[in-house]
């Protein structure tokens, strides 16, 4: 896409390069400012996106200070990108941040890239107020930290792994893998945030995953970091590729990446749940509770009028499974189930899934497989190495079922009570 203006550059020297190629993308005006000048441009600009384009500019603490107050709460929002070499100290830490010795084009690919989660925010904040305008039911959108929801895939086997899995694993949900195929396998099923490739792994393994990923348009936006190797990857195909030579360096670099790729899908959830008349949560792709159970109550009464199957299922999962890990099942369910079916999460954590058209025996294949993807791509909090095995109830349709009636089969106390 296009840069949208106007667009703040922020830097104690002049970059005409990099002014060139911004403007040559599009943007207009380019307002360039000193870390003095600063405030009052970005106060005068109002601007898209703002580039601390120096390493002065990135570590100034009352440019921080003032982008914290005036920018951070924006809506929508405001990204900023800041050019950094690995001894520096972000001041401000939103800051999304690229090497000092990264290309003009590298820089434009990455303001270009963030630049689309605003456009995605904006028409969500269009699509609300429309919404609100003609009375509709505004979807209900979390207010906590994306990267609380984000899932990361951290590949190694080498002396970095341990320091990069706690400091991934501190902020977001992490699938640990050996294998460079493994990453790739997990990238295709999973919804992830980012991917980041440590030690252990030869530099030909490491650049074929990173152009397969690149070739991949699904993944042009997926934040990817690489410990040590240095190769030669079109930033423009990849703009949220890092990389760095200590694991610390990495972590630092990627987190705010991942917070924006989790903050991305949370946007896309709830632009669909907009197309779906607000009955989608956007934290599941399941439906509301609500709206489940209105469902459940319309497919009931259709079987009974024309004596079809229908069962329903509830997923249970282990008691250290916090709230992200159990989102993330929902929408892993969401990606297996056939079109027909239709599910929701409940208050207690555990998802309801419903079957229409389908008889005991078939539902219970499907629970199957559901369950045998589950364990082999979820492992348990407290212990990484054991698969997070969920329990199924299952029940079928009685002719004189309720939705009251069904539900209560499938309940833990009651079947505890069988």
């Amino acid at each position: 896409m296009s840069l949208q203006g106007p667009i703040v550059v922020v830097a104690e020297k002049r970059s005409s390069k990099l002014l060139e190629a911004i403007s040559i993308a599009g943007a207009f005006p380019v307002i360039e400012a000193s870390c003095e000048d600063a405030a009052a441009a970005i106060a005068a600009a109002d601007p898209t996106a703002i580039i601390l384009a120096d390493s002065r500019a990135a570590t100034d603490p009352a440019l921080a200070e003032c982008l914290s107050r005036d920018i951070t709460r924006k809506s929508p929002i405001v990204p900023v990108v800041a050019c950094a070499g690995p001894e520096d100290t972000l001041s401000y830490r939103e800051a999304l941040m690229i090497g000092r010795e990264a290309t003009p084009a590298a820089v434009t690919a990455r303001v270009a890239s963030v630049l689309r989660v605003r456009t995605l925010h904006a028409s969500v904040l269009r699509r609300a107020e429309a919404a609100q305008a003609a009375g509709k039911t505004v979807p209900t959108t979390s207010t906590s930290d994306p990267i609380e929801d984000a899932t990361v895939i951290l590949a190694g086997r080498g002396r970095t792994y341990p320091e990069l899995s706690v400091g991934i694993g501190e902020h977001t949900g992490l699938i640990g893998v050996l294998t460079i195929e493994a990453a790739a396998r997990f990238l295709k099923t999973r919804d992830a945030d980012g991917l980041v490739i440590g030690d252990g792994f030869r530099p030909q393994s490491v650049e074929a995953i990173l152009t397969i990923v690149a070739e991949d348009s699904r993944f042009r936006d997926l934040p990817i970091g690489v410990i040590g190797h240095q190769l030669s990857i079109d930033e423009r195909e990849l703009p949220h590729l890092v990389f760095a030579d200590d694991p610390r360096s990495l972590v630092t670099k990627i987190l705010p990446l991942v917070r924006l790729h989790a903050f991305e899908r949370r946007l896309r959830r709830t632009l669909q749940n907009f197309d779906q008349d607000g009955v989608v949560d956007p934290a599941t792709g399941l439906l509301h509770q609500a709206a489940f159970i209105a469902e459940l109550d319309r497919v009931i009464r259709d079987a009974d009028q024309h004596s079809s199957g229908l069962s329903l299922a509830r997923f249970t999962f282990d008691a250290s499974f916090d709230n992200r890990a159990i989102n993330d099942a929902a929408r892993m369910i969401g990606k297996l189930k056939r079109t027909a079916d239709f599910g929701c999460r409940d208050d207690d954590g555990t998802i309801l899934l419903a079957f229409a058209e389908t008889d005991m025996r078939r539902a219970q294949a499907v629970t199957r497989r559901f369950t045998n993807v589950l364990k082999h791509t979820m492992l348990l909090p407290e212990n990484p190495r054991a698969p997070a095995t969920p329990r199924v109830i299952l029940t079928r349709r009685k002719p004189a079922d309720t939705v009251a009636s069904l539900l209560s089969r499938v309940t833990i106390p009651a079947v505890a009570a069988e």
